[in-house]
């Protein structure tokens, strides 16, 4: 009786279906969101400029606060098929428009690239403080030995943020199958659920939408929260093996 909710869902055609969307969802994510953010904070760090690169960080950073509902709002109003401004240009241009937002293959490239869009600058500013750390001697006997910026930034930068880009990699991983549950449901539509329906989305909608079943939906969302336990063990794991970084 104990386990009846767990064959339910694990004998279901559906399961796979799932996991695979929010694994593909979480994993584009992660990898961009990892390595982008580390990319820009090399690239603000080179700046000289003070002002300019305030001026940089503030409007790379200002879109955190922009919540999820005027995110979204703004993907449909950029991307919509009928009078979207994307469209509007294709269309300006003799092209044919696109439905981005019905069409399943757009999906999480408009959920990964969006989420960068708003969180780029806030995720980079760890990185930039790390950075800003670094004891300047290092730069200047490497100057005097000859060494250029991009040599600079290879051999002095880069080995600098790498412990903390790992330590975020790995708490990261151990939030792969929590893929953000209102961003995917306001995306959501009957057009892309086929690949839109992730861990998240289906809990909800089979405790209080569909089934109004909660005792599935609670053993679906225990089985979410080990496996991403096993995901983070896992990656600390590897990590400590190969990298000597780890959290514990």
């Amino acid at each position: 009786m104990g386990f009846e909710k767990f064959n339910v869902f694990f004998s279901s055609y559906y399961f796979w279906t799932i996991i695979s969307n929010t694994l593909r969802i979480s994993f584009v994510a992660l990898i961009f969101n990892t390595l982008v953010p580390i990319i820009f904070a090399l690239l603000v760090n080179e700046v000289q400029n003070k002002k300019f690169k305030s001026f940089i960080q503030t409007i790379t950073y200002t879109p955190h606060f922009i919540s999820l509902v005027v995110l979204v709002g703004m993907i449909n109003t950029l991307f919509a098929f009928d009078g979207g401004a994307i469209n509007n240009i294709l269309t300006f241009f003799n092209l044919k428009p696109i439905d981005f937002l019905g069409t399943p293959k757009y999906f999480v490239w408009l959920f990964t690239f969006s989420g960068l869009w708003q969180s780029m600058g806030w995720w980079a500013i760890i990185y930039i403080g790390t950075l800003s750390n670094i004891d300047p001697s290092l730069h200047e006997a490497a100057v005097i030995d000859g060494a250029g910026r991009l040599r600079r930034m290879i051999s002095i930068n880069i080995p600098h943020i790498l412990p903390v880009a790992i330590v975020l990699f790995i708490m990261a991983m151990g939030s792969m199958m929590n893929v953000g549950f209102e961003k995917v449901y306001l995306m959501q539509n009957s057009s892309n659920r086929e690949v839109s329906e992730v861990m998240a989305t289906y809990i909800y909608r089979v405790s209080f939408i569909t089934a109004n079943d909660y005792s599935l939906g609670t053993a679906i969302g225990l089985f979410n929260s080990v496996i991403n336990i096993v995901l983070l063990i896992s990656a600390n794991f590897i990590s400590k093996k190969i990298t000597n970084e780890s959290l514990w």
